[in-house]
């Protein structure tokens, strides 16, 4: 009488199998991940955007209603509120990854952000800081190419 003995590896249609079932999970996966790291990037303007401005109407409060000389170019644009230790150091834009900050309004923070360039706009006439190529309406930044637009 022959006995039959069972092999106990796998067999190619099987390991096929997982190997299908594994790529369809993080097809579904990796997307997830990627749009976590995108609404981080929005949360750290926004959070940026609240302290700057914070510590602007502070400044104000402890300045007699004075603003502090902003919009003039690299680091020298923060040197009121860094030197009177209101901002350890002059806030970094992580969209363009410098603390250049320029005179302006709204409408000019929202054109698409370019590495090196300005990192932040004042608007004096309302006494506020915009990050450049950052749409605050919509948390997004422009243009729709752009990683971060929605």
């Amino acid at each position: 009488m022959r006995t039959r003995r069972w092999s106990k590896a796998f067999t190619l249609v099987e390991i096929l199998i997982v190997v299908v079932i594994l790529g369809i999970l993080a097809a579904i996966v990796i997307p997830q991940f990627t749009r976590a790291s995108e609404d981080a990037q929005v949360g750290n303007v926004e959070t940026q955007l609240q302290t700057i401005r914070s510590q602007l109407e502070l400044y104000r409060v402890r300045n007699n209603g004075q603003p502090p000389s902003l919009g003039s170019g690299a680091n020298s644009g923060w040197n009121d509120l860094v030197s009177d230790q209101f901002l350890r150091t002059a806030p970094l834009n992580p969209r363009t990854g410098t603390a250049t900050i320029a005179a302006g309004t709204q409408a000019d923070s929202q054109v698409p952000a370019t590495s090196g360039g300005t990192g932040w706009i004042y608007d004096a006439s309302t006494r506020t800081v915009y990050c450049v190529g950052f749409n605050e309406t919509f948390r997004t930044t422009t243009p729709p190419g752009d990683p971060w637009y929605r």
